[in-house]
């Protein structure tokens, strides 16, 4: 039985084929500072202190579809493997130690991309599930369908 206020390690991912070629993925995922252009439940991205938005230790402030405001630090970033790392440093969910990986790596049968979000993060006791709900289904999923769709409208 869990201790007041023990918390709870979680690991959740979630992973797609997108109906693009890899380089294309990456070209619009790659800029940490510009998800709004992408993600739907994204509305503003900014990057503090006016560094690059490539640039490793930058931090975007993000604010969501319902007003929630979000801060998030760039933790590595490989255009040669295609993928980026991040960290929550601030937020309106009962996480903590938030550190994901998004990657994408080409489908070599054809031209599309396999694309994977995971995350590790710490939350209280009952709230585990919808946590890992929120992240998988809202911020991972809602994602790579808003990239499915984006690359489907060009064909």
């Amino acid at each position: 039985m869990p201790k007041q206020g023990e918390i709870f390690m979680l690991k959740v991912f979630v992973s797609s084929v997108i109906p693009a070629p890899a380089d294309q993925v990456w070209a619009i995922v790659r800029d940490f500072n510009d998800m709004p252009s992408w993600h739907p439940i994204v509305t503003r991205s900014t990057i503090e202190g006016g560094k690059a938005s490539d640039c490793i230790g930058c931090i975007r402030s993000l604010t969501l579809a319902d007003g929630v405001k979000v801060r998030e630090q760039l933790l590595s970033l490989s255009d040669y493997d295609y993928n980026f790392s991040y960290c929550i440093l601030e937020s309106g969910l009962d996480v903590e130690n938030y550190v994901a990986k998004v990657e994408f790596t080409p489908v070599t049968d054809s031209d599309h991309t396999f694309g994977r979000w995971s995350v590790e993060f710490d939350t209280p006791p009952g709230k585990e599930q919808e946590m890992a709900d929120i992240i998988s289904r809202t911020v991972f999923q809602d994602g790579f369908d808003a990239l499915k769709k984006h690359f489907q409208a060009r064909d």
